[in-house]
């Protein structure tokens, strides 16, 4: 699976990563240049580079929306194909069974509690087998529209997708959650997973597992972008500063 390049993440950040690394290297310069005190400034540099307040305690920075395609495509046509799906009678028969899964998950979550219904999406969902996008759509990198997905399949950003949509129809305001691509940095791959701000906690819902805890509790989860329908984030992790 493929992402953004990195570097254009980095390029987004602009004046104020900037002001960041510039801060850094003002901060290591105090100290002098010789080895002893080469020692002294990186371990400076490290104490004084905090954990982030954002996801995954990283540094994050809002922009526009731009330079997506993958998540473009996916906005232009995933409200159309829920309405669909979500009104389709299936007495009448009319319903395919992308549908028919679409609305019993609506159905069975909609009356549940907050946390109770995070949970019940993501164990839902999660169901469906993991398929690489070579292998359903032939090319690398495909973002699937909930009814693509429920009828194929796909990758962890598609379960990402189709969780965010299926928590927007339930109610769930956008502003409340993202879609994250981010690096395991344990199993050294990328990844994706929906993040759910709910009562104050911002909870994490992964294909990976059926649970559903803060997103604190993953140490090994490096963000680099966050997207949802009216902005994009940037992250950066205090370690990436050191």
């Amino acid at each position: 699976m493929h992402y953004e390049n990195v570097k254009g993440i980095i390029r987004m950040l602009g004046l104020r990563m900037a002001v960041v690394v510039v801060g850094i290297g003002l901060l290591a310069g105090v100290c002098g240049c010789s080895s002893k005190a080469s020692a002294d400034s990186q371990a400076a540099r490290v104490s004084l580079i905090k954990p982030g307040s954002g996801l995954f305690r990283s540094h994050e920075f809002r922009s526009s929306l731009k330079a997506l395609p993958n998540w473009t495509r996916v906005m232009a046509s995933s409200e159309i194909q829920v309405e669909s799906m979500s009104t389709c009678d299936p007495v009448s028969g009319s319903c395919s069974s992308a549908a028919l899964s679409w609305q019993r998950i609506i159905r069975q979550a909609g009356n549940l509690g907050a946390f109770e219904r995070l949970k019940k999406v993501n164990a839902y969902f999660n169901r469906w087998p993991y398929r690489l996008d070579i292998d359903v759509y032939g090319v690398s990198d495909y973002w699937a529209t909930p009814r693509e997905f429920l009828q194929l399949s796909g990758d962890c950003e598609d379960y990402s997708i189709t969780k965010y949509y299926a928590l927007r129809q339930m109610g769930v305001p956008p502003e409340k959650l993202r879609i994250v691509l981010l690096r395991d940095a344990i199993r050294n791959i990328s990844h994706a997973v929906l993040a759910v701000e709910l009562n104050g906690e911002t909870y994490i819902l992964d294909n990976m597992s059926d649970l559903v805890l803060v997103h604190l509790k993953y140490k090994h989860y490096v963000p680099q972008y966050s997207v949802n329908e009216f902005f994009r984030w940037a992250h950066v992790s205090p370690d990436l500063l050191r």
